[in-house]
């Protein structure tokens, strides 16, 4: 039996491969773009601000550009397939940070803020790759899928945080302050991903996914009606893309609240950019390198598992980074390192929930909405981290990451009881999948 929402029927598409590789490829380009925020725009705010309080400014304004994004990228998805998309979302992202390298030469602060909320758009395009790589993926490999596109981004993002330094040097030299040096990398590298999405996405992922859809609708519409459970299929569907996009969110806000704030916090100690730029190379590098592990768990262990592990490992992480020594870059690092990876665990296994809840019709406009939610969670982490560090210290704001992240727990355990009868198997951690 094949699931109602496996557009495959079970099996790979030829396509897929392709697409999967036309994806990996731009992905890699516009890691490079995705790190300039995350790296210096909190210390580019606090040089232009001369504030610790605002230094978290930046990365609410940035994440807030991200829900304009995603909502605008789902819709244009929606509309007129991936391709159309994904590549408009990444040339506004392109102009949103040479807007930040202007601004920045310019010493105006409200073009900074403005050109970070269009830069916005570059990063949720990003992370919105992920639902192209599983459009055309079978209920099994769904997870790995979505994981492969996320591995992808992992050089970029890795290698981009490391040129800090160097992109700081070639911006100086052309009488650029220094700190938008990495915003000159993301130009070019947001600006690549646009145009190789644009030439090679073909065919449209969405667009052959809803007309496989439209030729299995006879047979799903013949499904014995117990295939559904007790519940209308509005109702699973739902609570699919609820408790998804709630573990999505959760791990959303505590991860962009103490990453915001960790170069800071350094900096305040003694280290230089070098080091609060390694540190921040280890997390992104966690928030992406184990991806491929982390889709084949969700995949064989089940979704619920690894949305629950995803909530353990980022208490962890919060409770290291409040009792980690100011002056130690590998505590810090650890500390960083397991935020990563809590974030990667819910990243995955929720987007994989909620894929698996919705028909290809839906997929795009929804995935949208959920990407706005989860885009507004890390504005609401970013703006308050900085008031939390100036009011409690960063240890305080630590603490509040790993008890918000616990939230995650009951959530999943809410879904465990109340399985959501989606295209997955097995529903709960329990069962056993079906045979095929």
């Amino acid at each position: 039996m094949t699931a109602p929402n496996d557009v495959t029927a079970g099996r790979e598409v030829p396509e897929q491969r392709r697409i999967l590789a036309v994806l990996v490829f731009s992905q890699i380009l516009s890691g490079a773009g995705l790190a300039a925020g995350i790296t210096v725009g909190a210390l580019l705010a606090e040089e232009m601000l001369g504030s610790t309080g605002l230094a978290g400014v930046p990365s609410a304004l940035f994440t807030a550009g991200s829900a304009l994004g995603a909502l605008g990228v789902g819709q244009i998805c929606r509309r007129y397939g991936r391709r159309p998309g994904l590549a408009l979302g990444y040339a506004v992202g392109a102009l949103g940070s040479l807007g930040v390298v202007v601004a920045a030469t310019l010493g105006s602060a409200v073009l900074l803020f403005l050109s970070l909320v269009v830069y916005g758009a570059g990063t949720s395009t990003n992370l919105m790759a992920r639902y192209a790589g599983a459009d055309l993926a079978s209920a099994e490999r769904r997870g790995r899928a979505v994981s492969t596109v996320l591995f992808a981004t992992t050089l970029g993002a890795v290698v981009g945080p490391n040129l800090v330094t160097f992109t700081g040097e070639v911006a100086h030299s052309w009488g650029i302050p220094r700190l938008a040096g990495p915003f000159l990398l993301a130009v070019a590298a947001f600006g690549s991903a646009a145009v190789v999405l644009a030439a090679l996405l073909r065919p449209d992922p969405l667009r052959l996914a809803e007309k496989l859809a439209a030729e299995r609708a006879p047979e799903t519409d013949e499904r014995p009606a117990d295939d559904a459970g007790d519940l209308p299929d509005a109702q699973p569907q739902r609570r699919g893309v609820v408790t998804g996009t709630t573990v999505m969110i959760l791990t959303q806000l505590v991860m962009i609240a103490i990453m915001t704030m960790t170069p800071v916090h350094m900096q305040a100690h003694g280290h230089d950019t070098q080091a609060a730029g390694l540190v921040i190379a280890l997390h992104v590098g966690a928030m992406f390198l184990p991806s491929p592990l982390t889709g084949l768990l969700v995949d064989r262990l089940g979704r619920w598992w690894i949305a629950g592990a995803s909530g353990l490992t980022l208490a962890a992480a919060g409770v290291l980074a409040a009792i980690a020594p100011p002056h130690s870059v590998p505590a810090l690092a650890t500390a960083l390192v397991l935020l990563g990876l809590g974030w990667n665990f819910g990243l995955v296994s929720g987007t994989a929930i909620v894929t698996d809840a919705l028909p290809p019709a839906r997929r795009a406009s929804a995935q949208g909405l959920v990407d706005v939610g989860i885009a507004l969670a890390g504005a609401t982490g970013g703006m308050s981290s900085g008031l939390v560090v100036v009011l409690g210290g960063y240890p305080a704001l630590a603490l509040a990451g790993a008890v918000l992240s616990l939230a995650v727990v009951p959530v999943v355990a809410w879904a465990v009881r109340r399985p959501a009868h989606t295209d997955t198997a097995p529903a709960t951690p329990f069962a056993e999948p079906e045979p095929k």
